[in-house]
C-alpha cells in the first residue's frame, strides 16, 4: 500500500537533533545511547530507509523555527531574521538529500505525477526510490514579512501553518487565544494569491475561525485529532471539523500519544499503561469519517519524531514502517478497499491535484 504522511519534521530532526536520517532507525538509536539532552534520545522512529520499507513514498516535510518575544517562555529564536535563517539551513538539508538521491521535491502537478508513477512501478523491486517531499512551514514566525512568501514560494514552499504553540506574529496557536493579527490577514491574502495551501493545524479557535472566513484557497490540517475524543484546544471540535469538511479539507491523524488518549501526563504516562495503540488513531479517523458521512476527509499525518519518540508513540509502532499495519486494521473495521485507499493516500492526492491543476 502506497502511503502519504502529511507531517514529518525531517529537517528539524536532522539539524537540531543531529540525526543522520539516511541510516536505519536502529543505527540512529545506537548513536544516541548515553545522550540525555533530549527526552526522546535513542527512541526515534523515523528515517529514510524506514519510510521506504513502509511504502511511505511521499511526505509533507516541514521547516520550523519559532520567534519568541522577551516575555515568551517557549523555546525559539530571538528575532524573525534568526528564525528565517534557521529555516534556510533546514532547506539546505533537504537540498543535500536531493543531491544524494535520497529525496526529491514535489512542487507541481508534473513532479507529483512523475513521482507517483515511479512509486507505482514495480518492475525493478531492488531500486532505491527517493522519498518525495512537499515543503511546508509549521508556524509562520520565520516569514520576516508577508512579502517574503514570494521568495519562499520560488524555492518550493507549498503549504503554511500560520501558528504553532503559543502567541505568534501572524496568528495565535495551541494554548493561546486571539484571532489573526493584521499581518496574519495579509499573510493569508498573499498565500491565496500564490496558491499556497493553508494548514489549519495549531491555529487556536479564534484564529481558526478568522482563517475559515478570510481564506478562499485550498485548506488542509496536516496533523490534528478530535476534541470529542481528547478534550484539549490542540484538537479540533466537531464544528471545526465540519467547517474543514465544507472547505474540502483533509485532516491527517497524528500519532503523538497525548493527542490520542485522554488523561495523558507528559513524562509519566506510558503507551502501555494508557493502552495507546494504533487503534486509537483509527478512532479519531473514524470520528472524522462519521462527521463527513464518507472517507474523503481523513488521512495520515503522523508527526512522528516531532520532539517525541517511542516514549510517546503507540506501543504497537516500532518505526514509521509500521504504518503498513493500518490498512488491515481499517479493513477489520469494515472499511472497503476504496475507503482505505482514500485514507492512506488518495485524499491527499485528490487535494493536491485539484489545488495544482
Amino acid at each position: 500500500m502506497f502511503i502519504i504522511d502529511a507531517h514529518l519534521d525531517l529537517s528539524m530532526n536532522a539539524m537540531e537533533w543531529n540525526r543522520d536520517l539516511r541510516l536505519p532507525v536502529q543505527a540512529i538509536r545506537e548513536r544516541e545511547k548515553g545522550l540525555s539532552d533530549k527526552p526522546d534520545r535513542g527512541k526515534g522512529t523515523v528515517s529514510l530507509p524506514a519510510l521506504r520499507k513502509g511504502g511511505i513514498g511521499l511526505v509533507v516535510a516541514t521547516q520550523i523555527a519559532r520567534y519568541v518575544a522577551p516575555d515568551n517562555p517557549l523555546p525559539g529564536w530571538h528575532s524573525p531574521w534568526q528564525a528565517w535563517a534557521q529555516t534556510q539551513g533546514q532547506l539546505a538539508w533537504y537540498k543535500a538529500m536531493e543531491e544524494a538521491g535520497e529525496m526529491t521535491m514535489i512542487r507541481d502537478t508534473a513532479s507529483l505525477e512523475d513521482h507517483i508513477a515511479l512509486w507505482m512501478d514495480d518492475t525493478d523491486p531492488g531500486r532505491v526510490k527517493p522519498i518525495g517531499y512537499i515543503l511546508s512551514l509549521e508556524g509562520a514566525d520565520s516569514i520576516i514579512t508577508p512579502g517574503h512568501l514570494e521568495e519562499a514560494y520560488e524555492y518550493g514552499l507549498r503549504a503554511v501553518g500560520p501558528a504553532h504553540y503559543g502567541p505568534g506574529r501572524y496568528a495565535n496557536g495551541t494554548d493561546a487565544t486571539g484571532g489573526l493579527t493584521d499581518e496574519g490577514k495579509e499573510l493569508l491574502r498573499v498565500m491565496e494569491r500564490l496558491n499556497i495551501i493553508l494548514d489549519a493545524t495549531h491555529l487556536c479557535d479564534d484564529a481558526f475561525w478568522d482563517a475559515m472566513e478570510l481564506f478562499g484557497g485550498a485548506v488542509w490540517a496536516s496533523h490534528n485529532n478530535c476534541r470529542a475524543l481528547v478534550d484539549h484546544n490542540r484538537q479540533f471540535s466537531d464544528d471545526m471539523i465540519r467547517a474543514l469538511i465544507t472547505k474540502g479539507a483533509v485532516i491527517g491523524g497524528a500519532l503523538d500519544a497525548w493527542m490520542m488518549v485522554p488523561g495523558w501526563i507528559r513524562g509519566k504516562s506510558t503507551p502501555e499503561s494508557m493502552q495507546c495503540n494504533l487503534e486509537k488513531m483509527l478512532d479519531h479517523l473514524d470520528h472524522i469519517c462519521q462527521l463527513a458521512g464518507n472517507t474523503l476527509h481523513a488521512g495520515i499525518g503522523t508527526d512522528l519524531d516531532g520532539a517525541f519518540g517511542k516514549e510517546q508513540t503507540p506501543y504497537d509502532l516500532e518505526t514509521i514502517a509500521d504504518l503498513q499495519k493500518i490498512p488491515d486494521m481499517l479493513s477489520k473495521r469494515g472499511y472497503n478497499a476504496g475507503d482505505i485507499d482514500n485514507i492512506m493516500h488518495g485524499n491527499w492526492l485528490r487535494l493536491l491535484r485539484k489545488t495544482w491543476a
